[in-house]
Parts: structure tokens; sequence; C-alpha cells
């Protein structure tokens, strides 16, 4: 594991706010002298996650995570400690002399590539790509394209929307020429292939380049031009795919990824209402018409993690389809997701038969808006939905299978806590009444669909090691241990008070005595440091985050000295009594052994 100058992890942390930094994740909102949020972290239903500014710390309250703005990258973006720190440098523009080289790209899988190593080449890529679209020979025909689809030249510079040129290996051969590693283009997911027969994934493909919420490149998603260019819809050869994305890498997983979210996320925040629509160039054409809350999923199905995304950004979301039986099928999946992820939903669809971007470029931005202002509640859409297959559905299977559809979302609803009891109770009666039935048996047996959900929910996820709670051992010297942390966290200057009479040596705990090597070592070079930077002394994020709760708890303990000193004298009190019964349990068992040695003799 490399190790880093703490004066430049110290530059690298004043150079990223923590506040900046966590505000490109998620919705924060000032309460008092601090902000808080929903937990990236675990299924937060009310804000427990709370962000310090002065201290330049996060704390949830909820479920324990902490740490300052290192450990977040951490934990946000799955990241290494070294990982995490060329991030945070790359976003303040501190250039980091002497990289970590523990990697070998020559032998590097997708598994182990480094995230920041694919970000860099993927924004190489995009520069490439969109130098091809500017060409003037090359990118002549693909601009032709992109004008016909009226997106304009502003809307390509924003989106960084560029060209995979046709010819063989024409990516990677400008990479080779860059010395850009081979291995590297295929974790990135550029190339594809092995060994000498690699190949660009992109060919002849107009290309959209898709980024996280920090704007940071993590994939692409490539419109084929094979067929008719001239056509604005483009009709493609036969066997070509007509959209294709990036592959899964250590950067992008399309489940939890939203085209958009980096334009979109202030507006989503500042309106609270996200707009969910199917297409790249949908969600383009809705921001060049003013309408900046709209992001796209990536050729799958609407999921639970862009539900868990949206639900940061907004309190409510509404999925924008076409009004075709494919649109509309889409929807009504979407909205089983929804329902299970506790997020408010709305549905809306375009007329006609048209997509957004056409509807956009036929209407305007107004009757667009007034589409998705006017978009109907999930439950009202799962009605009528009802009362249509009910009605169209000529067999008893038929009219059961829509009625068991039914009533799985209104359970799952229930399950995921969507549905007030006042709205239980109408779409109960409701039911009953459609249905002639009893609505104490229809009530029963929502209340039976409800268990098994929720029975299915406690299978799905296992409790994951990496949240189970630390140990901080029990009795006198564990609590003295604990105590003087809490008061050096909480209370720096105190070091003076004990540097010259214990060690981290003296902490038996393991968790302390991680807390203690990085308290010591922090303040015996810089005394009086904030927490935030003590929190960098340490790699792990459970170290961290239980180093925030200790901060926190000592604090709100006070009466600084008089704890520290009666910890002092308990910790050595205990030392001595171990000495002390170490030495006589040392004395007994010689003397066992001299007694032995006599009646050995004595045989």
């Amino acid at each position: 594991m490399p190790t880093f100058d703490t004066t430049l992890i110290s530059r690298i942390q004043q150079a990223n706010d923590i506040v900046d930094v966590i505000g490109e994740h998620l919705s924060l909102k000032r309460k008092g002298r601090e902000m808080v949020g929903l937990c990236p972290f675990h299924e937060d239903h009310r804000p427990s996650f709370n962000v310090n500014p002065t201290k330049q710390i996060f704390k949830c309250f909820a479920c324990g995570a902490g740490g300052d703005v290192v450990k977040f990258i951490q934990m946000r973006e799955g990241l290494s400690f070294p990982q995490a720190l060329h991030r945070l440098a790359d976003r303040a523009g501190i250039k980091i002399d002497t990289r970590p080289q523990t990697t070998d790209h020559r032998h590097q899988t997708q598994e182990e590539a480094d995230p920041n190593e694919i970000a860099r080449a993927n924004a190489w890529a995009a520069k490439y790509f969109a130098a091809n679209l500017a060409h003037p020979e090359k990118g002549k025909d693909a601009r032709k394209y992109v004008a016909e689809r009226q997106l304009s030249d502003e809307s390509v510079k924003n989106w960084q929307i560029g060209l995979a040129l046709g010819a063989d290996n024409d990516l990677l051969n400008a990479a080779r020429q860059k010395k850009i590693p081979d291995k590297l283009l295929l974790a990135a997911g550029l190339v594809v292939g092995a060994g000498s027969s690699l190949s660009d994934k992109f060919v002849n493909r107009l290309m959209f380049t898709i980024a996280d919420v920090t704007g940071r490149i993590i994939a692409f998603g490539g419109r084929t031009l094979s067929g008719d260019p001239s056509s604005p819809k483009g009709s493609a050869v036969a066997g070509v795919a007509k959209y294709i994305n990036s592959p899964t890498t250590a950067l992008f997983d399309k489940s939890n990824a939203l085209f958009g979210l980096d334009h979109a996320r202030h507006q989503m925040v500042s309106s609270d209402t996200g707009v969910v629509v199917e297409g790249y160039t949908d969600c383009i054409m809705a921001h060049q018409f003013g309408v900046s809350n709209v992001v796209a999923t990536l050729g799958t199905s609407f999921t639970a993690g862009h539900a868990r995304i949206l639900r940061r950004y907004a309190k409510k979301v509404v999925l924008l389809f076409d009004s075709d039986t494919a649109g509309l099928e889409a929807a009504n999946r979407a909205l089983g997701v929804a329902l299970s992820s506790r997020i408010d939903i709305g549905i809306a669809s375009v007329p006609q038969g048209k997509d957004p971007c056409d509807f956009l470029l036929a209407q305007g931005k107004e009757p667009f808006a007034k589409l998705i202002e006017d978009a109907i509640d999930v439950f009202e859409f799962k009605w009528t939905r009802l009362n249509a297959n009910l009605g169209s559905q000529p067999t008893i299977a038929g009219k059961k299978q829509a009625v068991d559809e039914y009533l799985d979302a209104i359970a799952t609803a229930i399950n995921a806590g969507n549905l007030s009891p006042i709205e239980k109770g109408l779409i109960v009666n409701n039911l009953a009444r459609v249905m002639s039935l009893d609505a104490k048996e229809i009530h029963n047996e929502l209340n039976r669909r409800a268990s098994r959900v929720r029975t299915a929910s406690s299978y799905s996820g296992e409790a994951d090691e990496a949240h189970a709670p630390l140990d901080l051992g029990e009795g006198l010297s564990a609590n003295a241990q604990r105590e003087i942390i809490e008061v050096l966290l909480a209370h720096p200057s105190m070091f003076d008070d004990v540097k010259d009479k214990i060690s981290p040596a003296n902490f038996d705990i393991p968790a302390l005595q991680q807390i203690a090597q990085a308290v010591f070592q922090t303040l015996g070079e810089q005394p009086r440091a904030a927490l935030s930077v003590m929190c960098s002394a340490v790699e792990d994020t459970r170290i961290a985050g239980l180093m925030t709760t200790l901060e926190h708890d000592g604090a709100e303990k006070g009466n600084f000295s008089k704890r520290l000193a009666d910890a002092l004298v308990a910790l050595e009190h205990t030392e001595q009594q171990r000495d002390k019964t170490a030495s006589t349990k040392g004395d007994s068992v010689l003397d066992a052994s001299k007694e032995n040695r006599r009646n050995m003799g004595m045989i």
C-alpha cells in the first residue's frame, strides 16, 4: 500500500470542501450549523446524515458511517484510500507526482483496474470522439444526422457528443500511439477481445458520454450510423444493434447509473422532482428546451438502484414513457420497483405515438412541462390498468392474473410504507366493490401478500460483515481506553497530558488501538489537529466512522480534565492488576512444576 505525505493529504482535504463534495452526491439542507440529508449508506427514510462544515466531517447517527471527505469518497465510490485521494486530487486539480506503482497494466484484469485510471482513459476517449465529430471530413455525415435531430451545437459541446469512426481499430491504434495500455482500454470497455485479437468496441456510432453525478466520465453509449445516415430515425443494418453501451466496469453498472444526472441534479433538488425518460436524445432535448431535471435510463428497465439514486435528489419522480404498448409495459414494470423503494412516483406518457424528443420539437417546452405536471399517481395508474385488464380479459384465468398483479403491487406498497391506512381502506373498498367480495376478505388477502413480500425482502440481503459493529471490549480497562480516546478526539489540546504517560501500546482493544495509533501520530506531528486530519490517518472506513462516534460522545459528556485523569488512573490500576495476576500465575505454574518433579522422583 503506497504511503502519502500528511501535508499532501491535508492539502487535498482543504481543496475539497466536504459540503461541496457530498453535495455532488446527495441533497443536503441546512439545519442549524450543520447540513443534513438522507444517508447514502443505508435505507434512510428520515434525514439522519449530518455534515459539519466547521469540522469537515460527516456522520450518520443511524448506521454509524462517518469520517472526513476522503472516507466519504472511499465509501461512496467503493475506492481504496489511495484511489480516493487520487480522485479528490484530480477534482481539485492537484497533481500527485509519485503515483503508486502497485499495479502492472500488463497483467491487470478488469476487476483489478484502478477506477481512476479508467476514468482518465474515458476522458481521453471522449476528447478523441469529439474531435472525430468536429473533423471537417470524418465527421461530415454524423454532423448531418445530429443537425437533422435538431441537437444544437451547444448541446453537442455540453453533452460531449462524439463519433466513433468506421475504420478498423481507429481508437485502439490512436490509444497505442498515446502509450495507453491495451489492458486499460479493455478494462474501460473501449475495446473487446483478448491478446492480439483486440478491436474497437464502438464502430461507426454517434457517441454519447455517460458521466457520474460529479461529471466524471464513466462510460459511453453508441448509436449506430450504419444504414441510412440521413434518416432522423436512422434505420440500422440488420444484425447491428441500434444502441450499445459500455460493458460493466469498475466504474460503470448501467443498473446504478443514469444518463444526465450530472446536468439534472441541481434542478431536481430545487424542484423536488426528477423526470426519467428512456433515450439519450430525449434527455438532451429536454435540457435543450430548458427542462433540466430530466435523466435517462441506459437501455435497461428502471431499477432499485435508479430509485435509490433519484431519492437522494428528488422527493417525487415522474416516469415519462411512450404511449404505445411497449411504453406502458415498461412503465408498469418500473412502478413495481418504485413501490418497493419508498419513492413518490407518477406516470406520464407522450401522446400520438411520439417519443419525448419528437414531442418537444413539435409542441415545445410548455406542453412538455404540462405532461409532467399532469402525471398520474401510481395507484391511479394501477387501478386504471386493473379495470382495463378486467374489461379486456375474456377468461377467469386472465381476470385473476390482472387482480393478482394489482394485489401484489398494493402489498409491495404496504410493506414499503408507501400506503397510509386511509389509502389502504379506500383501495380495499373499491376492490371489494369491483369484485363483489367482502372487504374483510380483500383486507386479509392483502395482509397475507404483504407478509410474503416482507419475508422475501428479509432473504434478499444478508448482513454485511463490513457493517457489523466493532468490538470495543468490556470491563474497567476497556472503558478507560474508550474514555481516553473520546477525550483526545473531542479535545486534542489535552494530548500534552497523556503523551508522556501512555502510548498506543497501552490499548489492547484492536479497534481502539488503531485509533490510538492515528491520534498519537497525528497529534505528535500537528498539536490540536482537527478530527478530519486524524481521520485521514486511518484507511479503514469503519474505524473512521467509530472515531466520529467517539468524538461526538466525548464532546457530549464534556468534563474533559476529570474524565481523562480518572481514565488514566483506571488504566494504570488495571494494568498493575494484570501484571500482578500474571506474576502470580507464573509463580503457581513454577511451584506446580517443582512439585511435579518431586513427585516424579518418588515414583
